[in-house]
């Protein structure tokens, strides 16, 4: 019977999503138990006033308020921490999808079935997409049902936004996972290359606002993308989802074109 490369890759990762989730929704509920003891103390944005202009862009979002609902959860969890959870699934998951099953010598029994192998690629990016989606939802719903039973009240729209913006950007380095193990059949050189990417990528990102000789390249950044326009208090940014998808199916297409040129050894 033939097994769709997609379906049997969300298989493949049930009980890591589960585990996941879990541990996502676990973040959450710790962030959220530390808010009362937070939102009353000042001495938390003076300590960010004091940061050094360069610390505060790479590791805290610029402006936020940690004695607002809002800004704490910018600074604690949506400026590093949750999207660098996300990345890393998403490499993970990207690395594991050709040059993982390569490296574990399935590839050649999934080639075996009647399926072209721009299909297996197309079909892995939507498995790491919908997984990827999976957390971000999990994520999204425990922010909002442990916000309220410590008075941490969010926008709902603004807090569904930021978690589409943040799949987009995780799917951006996933996909380039996939790109460099459809080209290379090497798991490490898929996982080091889009890590390193997404390292330049949020450096250029965070210190564009305090090096100015970085603003022009800055919009090329996928974490610009994401953040640049403050979804969590403005919404979504359809100009910025359609870089970022675009950026996906341009990655895609190549990692198809790369996996179609490639002679698999047994």
């Amino acid at each position: 019977m033939l097994v769709s490369p997609g379906l049997k890759a969300l298989y493949d990762q049930r009980r890591a999503l589960l585990a996941w989730t879990a541990s996502l929704a676990g973040l959450v509920a710790m962030y959220a138990a530390l808010w009362p003891s937070v939102r009353d103390q000042p001495v938390f944005n003076d300590y960010l006033d004091k940061m050094p202009a360069a610390l505060r862009s790479l590791f805290a979002a610029s402006g936020a308020d940690v004695s607002t609902p809002t800004g704490f959860v910018q600074v604690e969890l949506f400026s590093l921490m949750t999207p660098l959870l996300l990345i890393v699934f998403g490499i993970g998951a990207g690395a594991a999808a050709v040059a993982g099953e390569e490296d574990r010598h399935t590839l050649e029994l999934l080639l075996a079935n009647p399926v072209g192998r721009s299909r297996i690629v197309w079909e892995k990016l939507a498995a790491l997409a919908a997984g990827t989606a999976v957390l971000a939802t999990g994520t999204a719903l425990a922010l909002l049902a442990a916000g309220p039973l410590t008075g941490m009240s969010l926008p709902a729209g603004g807090v569904v936004a930021a978690m589409l913006h943040m799949t987009l950007l995780a799917v951006v380095f996933g996909a380039l996972a996939l790109a460099v193990g459809a080209a290379t059949g090497r798991p490490g050189l898929s996982r080091a290359v889009p890590a390193v990417a997404a390292v330049l990528a949020y450096v250029v990102n965070g210190l564009a606002p305090v090096a100015g000789w970085l603003e022009p390249v800055r919009r090329f950044s996928p974490y610009y993308q994401y953040a640049g326009h403050d979804p969590l208090r403005n919404g979504v940014s359809w100009p910025a989802v359609g870089v970022a998808v675009g950026t996906i199916l341009v990655l895609a297409a190549l990692a198809a074109a790369a996996f179609q040129r490639r002679d698999i050894a047994a």
